[in-house]
């Protein structure tokens, strides 16, 4: 049975390559398309300034990252926790290019994450999915019914729970009927999201047509058929 780690990270800026580094990983295990509990989360001192932006967005300061380990205090523990699984991550190039980044300040370095696990991107899947319509974790929610009224900030742990009830609804089949190439504003206040009937609801009816109802309709079909020179494919019984 597969598993699936559903990966998220926070950083101190958008850029590995201009010095930024990792400050939260967190981690949720799938396996048979069900949540098990396990779960791997831990903040990061990165040894420089959170930019003010980063900041504002995930609301992680340089005072609370102060007395929290250092990326290679925490790399083997973190890379036994993922390894030979398929990382579910959404927009994977941005988690990705900081974990291979912080992997290659490693002495000696493990490599790059991609050797250990399959890498799946669910903002990929999601924009072929859903073609024209936005397509970020909270317009996803919205689209699937998931409850992220806790996600107030940006946070690792959490988005990684909320992106694996996400991503289970997304590929597990159709959840909503959206008409035509509706926009997420355009949804607002849709009614078409399919309701599941209670188990125990009364059952429905069935009226059966009487003798008489019968031969009206056979004599109404007859005379269709003479009308039409005998042409009508319509069968009587």
């Amino acid at each position: 049975m597969s598993r699936l780690v559903v990966l998220d990270t926070e950083t101190t800026g958008l850029e590995p390559s201009q010095g930024h580094r990792i400050i939260e990983i967190g981690c949720v295990e799938v396996i048979g398309r069900k949540l098990t509990g396990n779960h791997y989360h831990v903040y990061i001192n990165p040894d420089r300034e959170v930019d003010a932006g980063a900041m504002e967005v995930h609301g992680i300061t340089n005072e609370f990252l102060a007395d929290k380990p250092r990326f290679h205090q925490i790399a083997e523990e973190f890379l036994a926790f993922v390894k030979g699984a398929e990382l579910v991550i959404h927009n994977a190039p941005f988690d990705v290019g900081f974990i291979n980044h912080e992997f290659g300040k490693l002495k000696p370095s493990p490599g790059q994450i991609e050797s250990y696990c399959k890498i799946t991107d669910s903002l990929v899947y999601a924009r072929k999915k859903h073609p024209g319509q936005k397509n970020s974790l909270d317009a996803l929610c919205k689209r699937y019914g998931v409850d992220n009224s806790s996600r107030t900030l940006h946070g690792a742990l959490l988005d990684s729970e909320i992106l694996a009830d996400v991503y289970l609804y997304m590929t597990g089949g159709q959840t909503s009927l959206l008409l035509g190439a509706q926009s997420d504003s355009d949804a607002e206040g849709d009614d078409t999201v399919i309701r599941r009937l209670a188990a125990d609801r009364p059952a429905i009816p069935v009226v059966m047509a009487t003798e008489g109802e019968l031969r009206l309709h056979e004599e109404k079909l007859a005379e269709i058929s003479k009308k039409s020179g005998g042409n009508c494919l319509w069968q009587v019984g």
